[in-house]
């Protein structure tokens, strides 16, 4: 290919499938060299490629809510805390911290610039869910946090590695924070490795196309999706579609959190109004905008977005409103360990309104909650473990057939993480690990069957849990019945 020649559509395809196959690579890296379970089972992380100013063009088969919101992460990190001007070759940026552009204090993200003869050419992105980042409970799971200070520790946007130099007083201090610095330090090492893989990759992509294709492509990559996506917004009726769900509570209070979207659909347009929400909880449940964004995204996808590669071209043509101060769009220092609960909603609550447009088209809710906890062990020599891990339930009925039982997918797309492995590294014992019968709800396509999963402990330790769905069940549609709610029993 000439540099100076426009692609072709099949050139085009090649190059998009060489960014993808550079994401895969480096998520290929993670699963092979990580340390803990959370990371090499349960694939708990993600990794992504962004064209030389920043924005998404190819990502990993891995976790929508991290892929859909590691491009806005990017985005604050250039614009209001290192300007791209300020990284050089060999550079390594991380951050963990929820009002930096992250998510929640657990999930590190670390972005590398690949320069090519001193020009640089696209930007690696790899997020990884690290086991524990100290705070009040283990795993960093703290259900009684009123303020992210209680989290854990935070990490502003740094150079953890600055000209190919590790900054390693930065990690010592970061793994002194850990219940499981040896673990937590492997899976860092595991994420900075698949970094280099990433730069090797697009390297090597510059080196065959070269570096004007490969400053090029990219927005070519991204006008593809974006009119893609125009085109499907365009086959929803105009209107304006409303639908709320709700979060049973944030774990303080007993107060219900309600989740409401009107959504406006104008021509190849969309409006997404998340501002009759409830304002932001006292609890570990709040969203930021960027964790909000991630969510309105993967509904828009999982709904209309068929085979629409997924990029910064996608999200064009939705604007997202959310008053800060909201659940959906909490301000500084609200905690947001568990911003799971209220990403589900939003998800959920978008699906449904976007159901009420297609009829027939959307599938009813999935279970809509990440039952994630951890478990401090404590053994008699003092040594330390955290067991942490994340169960799923049923897929909404459609009309084509009924929902897959017991599949994690969606929002968070984790991977089963297997009782043996479990039972071999920790003093836990599994009792039982079933189908949960008649937990689909009823209809002419019944729900996917959730999950029943129990274990006893051979040690002292502690349980720390943000669950949901406890009175509020996932919905039907078109008169289909609702699923069960959870269950704990201790």
């Amino acid at each position: 290919m000439s540099d100076n020649t426009p692609l072709t559509p099949v050139e085009l395809e090649i190059v998009r499938n060489a960014y993808v196959a550079a994401a895969e690579e480096m998520s290929v890296t993670v699963w092979r060299t990580s340390r803990s379970s959370v990371v090499r089972e349960i694939l708990d992380y993600s990794t992504g490629v962004f064209d030389a100013d920043g924005d998404s063009i190819a990502q990993s088969a891995r976790i929508p809510v991290h892929l859909n919101s590691m491009g806005a992460c990017l985005r604050d990190v250039i614009d209001h805390h290192l300007p791209l001007d300020a990284w050089h070759e060999g550079d390594i940026v991380l951050t963990n911290d929820p009002y930096c552009g992250g998510q929640h204090l657990n999930d590190l993200q670390a972005f590398t610039p690949v320069f090519v003869d001193g020009r640089r050419v696209a930007i690696a992105g790899v997020l990884v869910h690290h086991l524990d980042v100290g705070g009040g409970a283990p795993g960093s799971y703290a259900p009684q946090a009123t303020e992210v200070f209680q989290e854990g520790i935070r990490i502003p946007p740094v150079k953890v590695v600055a000209g190919g130099v590790r900054n390693e007083d930065l990690l010592a201090m970061f793994l002194q924070n850990s219940r499981e610095p040896r673990n937590v330090g492997g899976d860092l090492d595991s994420q900075l490795a698949a970094l280099k893989i990433g730069v090797r990759s697009l390297a090597k992509l510059s080196e065959r196309y070269g570096n004007n294709v490969l400053l090029s492509a990219p927005k070519a990559i991204q006008a593809q999706s974006e009119h893609a996506f125009r085109q499907a917004i365009e086959s929803i009726p105009d209107g304006v579609y409303s639908f709320e769900d709700r979060v049973d509570d944030d774990g303080i209070t007993d107060t219900p959190i309600d989740i409401a979207v009107d959504i406006t659909v104008s021509g190849d347009e969309m409006i997404v109004d998340l501002s009759r929400s409830s304002p932001q909880a006292t609890g570990p449940v709040n969203c930021t905008p960027n964790m909000t964004a991630s969510a309105v995204y993967c509904a828009a996808l999982m709904a209309i977005g068929r085979d629409i590669p997924a990029n910064a071209g996608c999200y064009r043509p939705i604007r997202i409103v959310a008053p800060p101060g909201k659940v959906v769009s909490a301000v500084s220092p609200a905690p947001v360990a568990n911003r799971m609960a209220v990403g589900h909603r939003v998800v959920t609550t978008v699906m449904g309104a976007l159901a009420k447009a297609l009829p027939g088209q959307v599938p009813a809710a999935y279970y809509g909650v990440s039952y994630a906890y951890a478990v401090g062990l404590e053994h008699p020599n003092g040594e330390r473990q955290v067991y942490f891990d994340l169960e799923c339930g049923g897929w909404g009925g459609h009309p084509l057939g009924d929902g897959a039982n017991a599949l994690s997918c969606g929002f968070h797309n984790v991977a089963n993480s297997p009782v043996e492995m479990i039972e071999s590294t920790y003093p836990l014992r599994f009792t039982q690990y079933a189908l949960r019968d008649g937990s689909g709800g009823p209809g002419r396509s019944r729900g996917g069957l959730g999950l029943v999963r129990e274990f006893e402990l051979g040690s002292a330790g502690t349980l720390a849990a943000n669950l949901d769905r406890f009175k509020f069940p996932p919905y039907g549609l078109e008169g289909g019945e609702p699923g069960a709610v959870g269950e704990l029993t201790l």
